[in-house]
């Protein structure tokens, strides 16, 4: 531990001798807050921070720099109430507030990913390089984005275009895991053109997970290899043409006898067309195809045994009507959805369906204290045969430095093809069986949210958000116990109605001299019909913090230092008491909190040196299972960035 904080401190020491010096150049930002950030998830259309009448948190590119996170799972958990990943069955498990992986949609500029693992996305694709700012919106989002947003949506927006060109390359390493992070990306443009590619590469070490009451034992080593590229092609001032591809690999050392592949090749085409000054059309296709597969060592052969592949076509058209104060949104979209498992009766069966939708948006602003949203939307399912209207309606009233926005929309899950089709010897313990009669899950979510924001001083910036909220859940998706042939097994089934309510809160701070501070904190009560089990292993309540110093001293030195934390209450969770799954029993697991220390200096201005001390106090979980923490204690981490043209 001494040597950590040796390492540290030789870091702070010439930001110490700067902070002392009488040369130092302090630099204003006139939006230290983000307020004026310009998002699209919340509307799909262009608003800022401070305008839009959806409840929108931003984590902006100096977000994650000033916390050094490692990855997307490390950055929200960092600066998300009650978000936490978490390891089961070898796979990476989230839970955000009582919902899982499956009722939170992630997107990469828009667009939805294929391929999951225990009801999640493989977040190992989603690397942080080249990231501008990650868009979350909490609660049903379905209008917009149909199945799967019933709890909320992550959209990870990647950098514009540059005017000339910018390079960057990178390099961390991570002392726990012998984990080494290398990381690249080039920006440039010429005459109408843009290319944007960027790659990374890890490669990790098992973690050894021996807690008191372990029922994981270990993290498997992996690598992984992941490239993509962006080509943005001006036709003409209205007329703009974006291509992109990219490849992932990740392979997992499962065992002396055979590694785990995982695959994924992705692209699209988009085509945005300014029909007007008032008017615009958005025309894309995208492809994802995810694959996973054995692969022994000793013959060398590779078995493909599971493939999800999407085709999604979309059109967006969005007109401004100034003589009624409004702007109209309207939009449509076609998926066929491939599945190839192993899971399927008769093995590496397929199977498939098409969805389609039609949604509007109608956003009024009569003045400037008032803007309404009302939104409606329909899908309709080939598998499930079945269709589901979604609607929404949202205001916002702004007077002086307060903002109330209030809001309600409905929400809906259809069952996947997983849960459709599903028959299974699971872990040669149980069978698993899907449902052909399975219904939609449905949400009907109701929040309201109170902002005041300003100056507290010439010098000092503040902004408090506190928002309540309230999700009624109907025919939600779960396995329930059944009895075939003298056998318990698994079936997906709907069970009764669950409820969850809530309130967020956050509070931010940021002084002239590039101090800054920032706590949210989370209360979450999950409300079960008698008789029924809690299945969302929501800790009731959570916090996040972070104080952080960021000043540029002169063109040629920069220093950065955080101390960032989260904390996770205590939950009883309930789990089946044996592999018979005759019987079920409340487990309970610690509340616990982590603290992280990461401090970074840009010298010469385009090399910047990073260093970390991750769980600061060195907490450990006695039992490592879904709902514990995969820490092994405190680590450290250190890495270097530089920018190429700054450089020359």
């Amino acid at each position: 531990m001494k040597s950590l904080f040796l390492i540290l401190y030789i870091m702070m020491l010439p930001g110490i001798v700067h902070a002392e010096g009488k040369d130092t150049l302090a630099t204003w930002n006139k939006d230290p807050l983000g307020l004026e950030t310009v998002v699209v998830t919340g509307t799909r259309t262009p608003k800022t921070l401070k305008d839009i009448p959806v409840v929108t948190r931003v984590i902006s590119a100096e977000d994650i720099k000033k916390v050094d996170a490692t990855d997307i799972k490390d950055m929200l958990q960092q600066e998300l109430p009650g978000v936490e990943f978490t390891y089961s069955m070898g796979q990476q498990v989230m839970n955000m507030g009582g919902y899982d992986g499956n009722n939170i949609l992630f997107l990469i500029d828009g667009e939805r990913m294929a391929g999951e693992s225990m009801d999640n996305i493989d977040f190992s694709r989603l690397n942080l390089q080249g990231i501008e700012r990650i868009e979350i919106v909490k609660g049903a989002a379905s209008t917009l984005y149909g199945s799967a947003a019933m709890g909320g949506v992550v959209n990870i927006i990647t950098k514009s275009p540059s005017e000339k060109w910018a390079s960057n390359i990178s390099s961390r390493y991570e002392g726990a895991t012998k984990e080494w992070r290398h990381g690249a990306n080039m920006d440039f443009t010429v005459g109408r053109m843009n290319s944007f590619t960027t790659f990374q590469m890890t490669d990790a070490d098992a973690l050894n997970l021996k807690g008191d009451e372990s029922s994981i034992s270990t993290a498997y080593a992996y690598k992984s290899y992941h490239g993509k590229e962006r080509l943005t092609w001006k036709l003409s001032d209205a007329l703009k043409l974006t291509g992109r591809a990219g490849y992932f690999f990740r392979e997992r050392n499962v065992s002396a006898e055979k590694h785990e592949r995982y695959r994924d090749l992705d692209g699209g085409l988009k085509v945005n067309w300014d029909l007007s000054a008032l008017q615009n059309m958005e025309v894309a296709y995208s492809f994802d195809q995810y694959d996973k597969s054995d692969f022994a060592m000793l013959t060398k052969k590779d078995v493909r045994d599971y493939s999800n592949r999407q085709n999604i076509a979309r059109a967006l058209y969005n007109v401004k009507m100034p003589e009624w104060k409004s702007q109209l949104t309207a939009g449509a979209d076609f998926m066929n959805d491939y599945l190839l498992s192993y899971q399927f009766a008769d093995h590496q069966k397929s199977h498939a369906q098409n969805s389609y939708d039609a949604f509007a948006q109608w956003d009024y602003t009569p003045n400037a204290h008032w803007n309404l949203l009302a939104g409606l939307r329909y899908d309709y399912f080939s598998a499930a045969k079945m269709g589901k209207p979604t609607w929404k309606m949202a205001g916002m009233f702004k007077t002086g430095k307060h903002q109330i926005r209030a809001s309600y929309a409905s929400g809906f899950r259809a069952p996947s093809l997983k849960e459709l089709y599903m028959d299974f010897f699971m872990g040669g313990i149980f069978m698993i069986y899907g449902n052909p009669d399975l219904k939609c899950e449905t949400n009907h979510n109701l929040s309201l949210s109170w902002t005041n924001y300003g100056s507290i001083s010439e010098n000092i910036k503040y902004c408090v958000t506190a928002t309540g909220y309230y999700n009624f859940f109907r025919n939600y998706i779960t396995t329930a116990t059944v009895q075939r042939d003298g056998a318990y097994g698994q079936m997906y089934t709907n069970i009764a109605n669950q409820q969850i309510t809530g309130v967020d809160a956050t509070a931010q701070l940021h002084h002239h001299n590039g101090l800054g501070a920032k706590v949210s904190y989370a209360f979450v009560k999950s409300i079960v019909d008698k008789g029924q089990p809690d299945l969302t292993a929501a800790r009731p309540h959570s916090m996040t913090w972070r104080l952080d110093y960021d000043r540029q001293f002169s063109k040629d030195y920069g220093f950065r230092v955080a101390l960032s934390g989260r904390f996770l209450s205590a939950v009883n969770v309930t789990e089946y008491a044996s592999t018979l799954l005759n019987d079920m029993t409340s487990v309970h697991y610690d509340g616990y909190s982590i603290w992280k220390l990461s401090l970074s200096q840009s010298i010469m201005s385009w090399l910047t040196l990073n260093c970390a001390v991750d769980n600061l106090f060195n907490y450990k979980p006695r039992n490592y299972y879904a709902n514990s923490p995969t820490t092994i204690g405190t680590t450290c981490t250190i890495g270097a960035s530089i920018d190429i043209d700054k450089l020359f």
